[in-house]
């Protein structure tokens, strides 16, 4: 092989070298990387942390540590898949999450190979049951009570819809939860032509829903109703209310009056008289 075909081969093996791929990690690509599908989470969410690996370590787990204000507080430890992927998933619940701020995720994989991020959460507010009772206005005069018992919010008002045969109750829902009313019978009722109870219709914001009667009296119905984070207005409709105090009402009131007035009037004259 004379010296040209030796420079040539030569030049032939520096060309097969480079054109095989390089290895070494470039300074722009992470060794390793983290993420969240959100940046909040609200208490009860699920949690999915996933990530890439530049090269992946033989026989060396992921660590996943999860940190708020200093303190662990949950840890795992996953194989990655054969391509550097990895993903995990956590439920953002009690008793490990208990307080709203940042929490720190860090996972790593050998000596020295970290990746954070960091997100927030919210725990659900605790709203304790409340139990009262709320004077209804009759239109016209008059007014009944309605007890009642609530968690998850707060009643606001109760109106009274005679014409509708509708009791309206205006609710502040932050949360979840449940109603539960105690109905005076003589103030409101559901009843069918034959004198036996008839199912209130239950409109929660326009949209019907299902109730559960828990207990019946000659005098009272008690009904429990659930609603949803932000409902806001609770309809129950029944078959008849308590009679408007109209006019009509305070003619017949009136006149009635007149005439008590009258007849002793008279009485007290004929004692005179008949005195004379």
């Amino acid at each position: 092989m004379n010296f040209v075909n030796i420079k040539i081969f030569f030049v032939l093996i520096l060309l097969g070298i480079s054109s095989f791929p390089a290895f070494a990690q470039s300074d722009d690509i992470p060794f390793l990387t983290v993420e969240t599908d959100d940046n909040h989470y609200d208490e009860g969410d699920t949690v999915v942390i996933s990530g890439q690996l530049a090269t992946v370590i033989v026989d060396t787990p992921i660590i996943l540590q999860l940190w708020h204000e200093g303190n662990l507080i949950d840890a795992a430890q996953f194989d990655p898949a054969q391509d550097g992927s990895y993903s995990h998933t956590i439920i953002a619940e009690k008793p490990l999450w208990r307080e709203e701020g940042d929490y720190l995720i860090r996972v790593s994989h050998g000596g020295g190979n970290i990746a954070e991020t960091t997100i927030e959460f919210t725990p659900r507010q605790e709203f304790l049951e409340t139990t009262d009772s709320f004077e209804v206005e009759i239109p016209n005069g008059g007014t009944f009570d309605v007890e009642y018992t609530i968690k998850g919010g707060a009643v606001k008002d109760m109106i009274l819809e005679p014409d509708n045969y509708t009791l309206r109750i205006l609710l502040e829902a932050p949360d979840e939860g449940t109603i539960s009313l105690k109905l005076p019978r003589e103030s409101i009722d559901a009843e069918k032509p034959n004198g036996q109870d008839e199912t209130f219709i239950i409109l929660i914001d326009n949209i019907q829903f299902l109730y559960e009667e828990t207990e019946t009296t000659a005098q009272t119905r008690l009904i429990t109703i659930t609603f949803e984070e932000e409902d806001s207005e609770i309809e129950i409709i029944g078959t008849r209310v308590i009679p408007e105090f109209g006019m009509v009402a305070v003619l017949i009131l009136v006149s009635g009056v007149m005439m008590t007035i009258g007849f002793t009037k008279n009485k007290f004259q004929i004692k005179i008289l008949f005195s004379n």
